[in-house]
This record gives structure tokens, C-alpha cells and sequence, in this order.
């Protein structure tokens, strides 16, 4: 398929001259319209108007101007079809080997809210679409080009053999529909909104990569990406070793990214999920300080979990799991009580998602375990402004939960130390991205160091989130750490001193103030909850009552 023939109409002029001096010095004869044509024209390239091959103006103010048979003849003829090259030569079509096209810039000029309808009708081009789709049908024998990023190498191949490989055609048609499709996508949405009042989504997710099996075994998966996303994220990432990712790995990789991302930056975090919950959260003065600690805020949930900081990931955190010279221990239930046993193998865990790794700590980990992946982020991005869930039979679109907190309001007596205000802003993030009901106790372990020490996910009612799991975590985490200092006398009595320390998160408003009393019998002394509840003076007066610090978020954070 040599190239002897070429149009060149674009909207988007990003190399365009270039592209026409390279196809004039292999003397392909150009032929343009309007601007296009002009600025060739200016660069003293020879250029023939579209109006000279069809022998019709250009009309109604460049509406139609490649409408034409002796455009679409010369695109669409099949060249090894006899009765096309007929039609073709009996009627003087001349064909079109090459097609440089893209079109009007529709989807930025919408981006203004408040553009005029009918600047945003002129906008759609209805010619540019057509010679794409026509040239992409027929790219057996007609290179399409729609991206200025393509012409570099359109252009290699025209130089050394005077054609574009057939390969090349296929992969171009292909990204002349993909192209096409989510622009006629954006003219549908706005034209739906503007002109019918009617909402309208249309998603466009590729790279998609089929894994191993869904959820569970006996189904079927593919992980999609969101080209248009800019956000730090597992889907935009690296992974420098280990395994392929799962469906549950990217699952509990997103929220284990997404916790650590509600941290403050500068100070080292690591979150560790299981199941999507975040039953470990801390930060700490080093990374590893800060995962040893996310570790022990569950350290039998740990076991198998997916792990991220917003730190680079170093030998002291590597160590931490896999080091020869450290104790690994694992945990099970026996008649009621924790029982730790050795484990030589080291601790063990599904992904650690990081924006750096040094690399001493990757060929670490690569000799320790060939299952663990380790997985890069980019450092920053932009976020992004909606999330997506779907249903059966539809899907459900909404604003990014980006908020922490509208107001930090104290509305008892006992006041909510400074000091505490930090702890409680931590504690809140932990409770964000804790399934609701949720209720999470966090620890100032050190001075301006955080963990979660108890974390409630996922009940029916947040009174048993708080009394049947994030207190009893708590409790037995302490009981943990009586034993390892050596301490003795009464643990209940010292549990409830430290627990008296720690500050309580409920992700949604108290409806009775039956939280607050049972809270109250277990040693909690501040709680923060969003508030809003028609019965709040009934939780407050009980936090009166029994000498409670509570402060009102403003923001409740349901997470289903």
C-alpha cells in the first residue's frame, strides 16, 4: 500500500507542518481544507484544497466541505476489488491513501459549564468523524492517523519502505474508533443534559486485564483501567515483584492506599487491611516504627494482609517481616486466650504498596518471598472527583468522600485537650475507612505518634461495633502488652487507665445515648462523633453525667 496521497484537516495543528515538509519531501501529493490548508500553505508547502479534487466548494461556513463521493470513493475503494477500481477510474475518484485528521475540539470547549449551546453545536464535527471511520473501515489499504503522538512513527515506516506496515494500520483503525466512540459518547452526555434535562453516563475504562479468578474461585475477572484518571493509585502503579495481582488484591490494595492517603503528609504511616478494613493504622517516627506498630493494633488479622505506607519502604521495614534476625510470631485462639507461635518463615502477607522502595529492600524481599508483590505508586496526582459502585441493573455515582471533618465543635462540659486533637483527626481517618457501623479507638502511643488499638467494622448496630469488637481488640492488644512489659497487679484496672487515654470515632451520629453509657463502663473518656442525631442532647447529657470529653465532626463517614 504505498502512500501517494494524502489529507491532511486538523483541528489540533501540534505537528502538522512538520508532518507536511516530511510527506512533501516524499513527494505525496497533500490535499487540506480551511485553516489546515492555510498554514501549510504559509510554511511554503505545496498544497492542493479539497475543493480542487471535488470540484465543489466549500460550503455554509465550512460545514461541508469533505462530504463528498470523490472523497469518500477515494478512502473507502478497496484496492484489489476490480469493480471498486473500476468505479473508481470510471468516475476520476482519486484515491486517498493517507488520512490526517482530527476534529473539533467538542469535549474542552463543554468543559465550561456555562458555554452557549450553540457554540457547542458548532462544534461538532460531523466530516472529521466520517473520513476517521471511513479510513479505519478500510484500513487494509489506507492509513488513518487521529493522534499527533503517531506521526513520528507513521512517518519512519513511509521513509524506509514507502508504506505503513499492516500492523501498524490495524493498531491506528483501532484507536480511530476507541477515539471516535468517546467522542460521540461526550456529545450524547452534554446534548442529553442541555438540551432533554436527562442525565447520562458513559464509562471509558481499558487495558483491561483478565486475572485469575474474581472474588472467589469460580468467577471470572478483568481489571479495567481509567485513562482519564490522574489520582495516585494501585491502578497506576509498578509492581517491581512478585505475583500477579488478584481481584481481592486490588480490592484491599485500593483501601489500604486510600487510608494512608487521608494521613497527613511528612510523617511516615502504614495502614495494614484485611478484607478491605484497616485493622492496623499507625504512623510513627520511622516506617517500620510505624508498621510495627499498625501491626500490633491486630496482629492475628495481619497475617495474610495488604500492606501500604506513604514512605519509602527500607531494610528496617523489610526486616521487620522477613528479617532472619527478628521473631515472627503468628497467633490462634486457644480456650479463650491469644497463643503466639514461631514462625521461621517470617510474617507473611499478600502486597506492599509504597511510592518508593530502596533497592536493597526490593532484592530483599525478591529472595525472601516470591509471592509478596510490591507495588509502586507515583508519589502525587490529582484526585479524582467521583467514585462508581455497581448494582444489579444499574450504577450509582458519587462525590468523593474528601472531607475529614466541617468543624471540630466540643459540646460538654469536659473539655477535649489540644493534645488530643490529633489523635482524634487520626482516629477519624481510620474510622472513615472502616466499614460502618464503625467505631475505632485510637492510641498516642508516643508523643505524636498514633495507632488504632481497636477497630468495630461492618455490625448492624455500632453498640456491638464498640462492645463486642473495636473494646475487646483493644483489651486484648493491651493484654498483650502488659505481659510483654513484665507489669503486675490488676490488668483490668490498668487496661481501663490506658483506655481512658485513648479517644473513641463513631463514623455515624449516636441515635440514643446507649454508646455513650456503654463506652462509660469500659473507661472511654473522649469520644468524637459527627453529630446530627434528633436525640444528641440525650448523649450529651450522659457524657455530662459521667465525666466524658465529646466533640461533633460534622461529617459522618458511612462506608458500606
Amino acid at each position: 500500500m504505498k502512500i501517494k496521497r494524502a489529507l491532511v484537516s486538523v483541528s489540533d495543528k501540534t505537528g502538522i507542518i512538520e508532518l507536511a515538509k516530511e510527506l512533501d519531501n516524499l513527494k505525496i501529493e497533500i490535499v487540506s481544507t480551511g485553516g489546515t490548508a492555510k498554514a501549510i500553505r504559509e510554511a511554503g508547502i505545496p498544497v492542493k484544497d479539497v475543493s480542487e479534487l471535488t470540484g465543489f466548494p466549500e460550503i455554509m461556513d465550512g460545514r461541508v466541505k469533505t462530504l463528498h463521493p470523490f472523497i469518500h470513493g477515494g478512502i473507502l475503494a478497496k484496492r484489489d476489488d476490480s469493480d471498486h477500481m473500476k468505479s473508481a477510474e470510471d468516475l476520476n475518484i482519486p484515491l486517498i491513501d493517507l488520512i490526517v485528521v482530527n476534529l473539533y475540539p467538542f469535549m474542552e470547549v463543554t468543559k465550561d459549564e456555562g458555554v452557549p449551546l450553540n457554540v457547542a453545536i458548532e462544534n461538532i464535527d460531523i466530516g472529521g468523524p466520517t473520513m476517521l471511520r471511513a479510513a479505519a473501515k478500510n484500513y487494509e489499504y489506507v492509513t488513518v492517523v487521529t493522534d499527533p503522538a503517531d506521526y513520528a512513527e507513521v512517518l519512519n515506516q513511509i521513509q524506509t519502505s514507502g508504506e505503513v506496515t499492516k500492523q501498524t494500520r490495524e493498531m491506528l483503525a483501532v484507536k480511530v474508533f476507541h477515539h471516535t466512540a468517546i467522542y460521540d459518547a461526550s456529545v450524547d452526555t452534554y446534548l442529553s443534559r442541555a438540551v432533554l434535562q436527562q442525565n447520562r453516563l458513559h464509562l471509558n475504562f481499558d487495558n483491561g486485564e483478565v486475572l485469575r479468578y474474581g472474588e472467589n474461585s469460580h468467577q471470572s475477572a478483568v481489571f479495567y483501567q481509567d485513562p482519564k484518571s490522574k489520582e495516585v493509585s494501585v491502578a497506576d502503579s509498578e509492581i517491581l515483584s512478585g505475583k500477579a495481582m488478584s481481584f481481592n488484591n486490588y480490592v484491599d490494595a485500593n483501601a489500604a492506599l486510600e487510608a494512608v492517603k487521608d494521613l497527613p503528609a511528612g510523617k511516615p504511616a502504614v495502614s495494614v487491611i484485611k478484607h478491605t478494613n484497616p485493622c492496623g493504622l499507625a504512623t510513627g517516627d520511622t516506617v517500620a516504627e510505624a508498621l510495627e506498630k499498625a501491626w500490633e493494633g491486630d496482629p492475628i488479622s495481619a497475617f495474610g494482609g495488604v500492606l501500604a505506607t506513604n514512605a519509602t519502604v527500607d531494610m528496617d521495614f523489610a526486616r521487620f517481616l522477613k528479617g532472619e534476625d527478628v521473631k515472627h510470631y503468628s497467633y490462634s485462639i486457644v480456650g479463650g486466650e491469644n497463643v503466639r507461635q514461631e514462625v521461621p518463615t517470617g510474617k507473611f502477607v499478600e502486597v506492599v504498596i509504597a511510592p518508593d522502595f530502596t533497592g536493597e529492600a526490593v532484592e530483599f524481599f525478591k529472595k525472601k518471598s516470591k509471592m509478596i508483590r510490591l507495588v509502586k505508586v507515583k508519589s502525587d496526582g490529582e484526585s479524582d472527583q467521583q467514585t462508581f459502585r455497581a448494582i444489579t441493573g444499574g450504577i450509582l455515582v458519587q462525590d468523593r468522600d474528601s472531607e475529614l471533618t466541617s468543624k471540630f465543635e466540643v459540646v460538654t462540659e469536659k473539655p477535649f485537650p489540644d493534645n488530643y486533637q490529633q489523635l482524634a483527626e487520626f482516629t477519624l481517618v481510620a474510622c472513615k475507612h472502616t466499614k460502618s457501623n464503625g467505631i475505632v479507638l485510637g492510641r498516642e502511643y508516643a508523643p505524636g505518634r498514633f495507632m488504632v488499638m481497636g477497630m468495630g467494622a461492618g455490625q448492624p448496630n455500632r453498640v456491638d461495633s464498640m462492645r463486642k469488637l473495636s473494646i475487646p481488640k483493644a483489651k486484648e492488644n493491651l493484654k498483650r502488652e502488659f505481659e510483654a512489659l513484665g507489669k503486675t497487679g490488676d490488668f483490668d484496672t490498668w487496661a481501663e487507665q490506658e483506655i481512658q487515654k485513648m479517644v473513641m470515632v463513631s463514623d455515624g451520629f449516636f441515635p440514643f445515648d446507649d454508646t455513650v453509657r456503654e463506652a462509660a463502663r469500659y473507661g472511654v473518656r473522649y469520644i468524637v462523633q459527627p453529630g446530627g442525631s434528633m436525640r444528641d442532647d440525650d448523649s450529651v447529657k450522659a457524657c455530662n453525667e459521667l465525666g466524658i470529653a465529646m466533640a461533633f465532626s460534622g461529617l459522618r463517614h458511612f462506608n458500606h
